[in-house]
C-alpha cells in the first residue's frame, strides 16, 4: 500500500473515514472487554511535539501500546531539531528508524515538509491551522450519541482556530452543516480553512442564531496556544459568545455539547452546560484513544 498520511481531515475520503469508525467502535469494546488486540507488534510509533499537549500524547502513547507496538516521545528542545536541524534531515531520519510518525507543531508547512521527506505515514497532532483527530474523535461521539452526522448541524461558538477550521473541512467530507459565530475580526478565512466554496457552512453575527436548531453545539478556548500575548483583549471580544444554559435551551432539546480541552468554566462555556447532562465532553476525550488506534492501524495496515 502508498504511504498515505493524515495531515488535515480532507486527506481521507468519506469511505475511508467510515472505515475508522467501524474499527474505532470495534477496537474500543476489545478494549472495554480486556480483550488483547496486537495487530501493531514490534511496530514504533515516533511521537514530535513542539506544543504541549495531554490528551495527545497520552493518547497516542497509550493507543500504540495497546496496539502491540511501542511510542517514543520527542521533544523539540531535546533533539537536533531544537537545534536547527532542517526538517527535512531529520524526517529522512525519524521515518527510516519507525514506523510512523506523529507531530503536534505549529505552522502546518513543517509537517507538510516532513511528510514529503518520510518513507512512513505521518500524522497531524495538532498544527495552528488543523486539528483532524481531535474532530475525528468529536464526530465518532456524536454517532455513539446519537447515530449518523450526516445532515445534521454542528454549532460552532467562538474563535475560528484550527479546530473550527477541521469542523469545516469535516462538513464537506461527510455532509452536515456547520453554524459559525465569531466577534468581528475572528471571522472563518476561506483560505486558511483550505475551503474554497462550501454548501455546508454558514456565518452568523448571533452566537444565539447559530446555535437555533443544532444538534450538536462545540466552542474552544478564547486564546489558543501561541496567541497568549492577545488572552485579555480576546476576554473582551469573545465575552458575549459563552455557551451557557440560555445557548443549549435554543438548540435541539436532545443537543449534545463538545469541548476540546482543556477548558475555562466561566469564559468559553459555563460550567453549567460542561458539567451538565448534555455533555459528552469525558467521552469526547476518551475517544481520542479509540479513533486514533483505529487511524494507525489503517494507516499501517490498509483495511482489515
Amino acid at each position: 500500500m502508498s504511504i498515505k498520511h493524515f495531515l488535515q481531515f480532507n486527506d481521507l475520503t468519506r469511505d475511508e473515514i467510515e472505515h475508522i469508525f467501524t474499527r474505532a467502535k470495534w477496537i474500543k469494546s476489545q478494549f472495554k472487554d480486556y480483550k488483547q488486540y496486537w495487530p501493531l507488534v514490534d511496530r514504533t510509533l515516533v511521537m514530535i511535539f513542539e506544543k504541549a499537549s495531554t490528551r495527545t500524547r497520552l493518547s497516542f502513547e497509550a493507543g500504540m501500546q495497546q496496539l502491540g507496538g511501542s511510542a517514543i516521545y520527542l521533544n523539540t528542545r531535546d533533539s537536533q531539531l531544537g537545534r536547527g536541524e532542517p526538517v527535512e534531515d531529520a524526517a529522512q531520519v525519524i521515518s527510516r528508524m519507525s514506523d510512523i510518525v506523529m507531530i503536534r507543531t505549529f505552522e502546518q508547512s513543517i509537517i507538510e515538509r516532513f511528510a514529503q521527506n518520510s518513507r512512513v505515514p505521518v500524522i497531524n497532532g495538532l498544527t495552528n491551522e488543523y486539528h483532524p483527530c481531535q474532530i475525528l474523535a468529536d464526530i465518532f461521539t456524536f454517532i455513539e450519541h446519537r447515530g449518523s452526522i450526516q445532515g445534521k448541524t454542528v454549532a460552532w461558538i467562538g474563535d475560528s482556530n484550527n479546530v473550527c477550521n477541521t469542523w469545516l473541512q469535516a462538513a464537506e467530507v461527510l455532509d452536515f452543516n456547520v453554524h459559525v459565530s465569531t466577534p468581528p475580526g475572528y471571522e472563518v478565512e476561506p483560505e486558511r480553512a483550505n475551503l474554497y466554496g462550501t454548501d455546508h457552512f454558514e456565518s452568523f453575527a448571533d452566537p444565539m442564531e447559530a446555535a437555533l436548531g443544532a444538534d450538536l453545539v462545540t466552542t474552544d478556548v478564547w486564546t489558543s496556544m501561541g496567541f497568549e500575548a492577545e488572552n485579555e483583549e480576546r476576554r473582551k471580544d469573545f465575552a458575549d459568545w459563552q455557551v451557557d444554559a440560555d445557548m443549549m435551551k435554543v438548540a435541539k432539546a436532545d443537543a449534545v455539547f463538545m469541548h476540546c480541552l482543556p477548558a475555562h468554566r466561566g469564559e468559553e462555556v459555563s460550567a453549567e452546560v460542561i458539567d451538565g447532562a448534555q455533555s459528552v465532553v469525558w467521552d469526547e476525550a476518551e475517544n481520542r484513544l479509540h479513533t486514533q488506534k483505529a487511524l494507525m492501524e489503517y494507516l499501517l495496515l490498509g483495511k482489515v
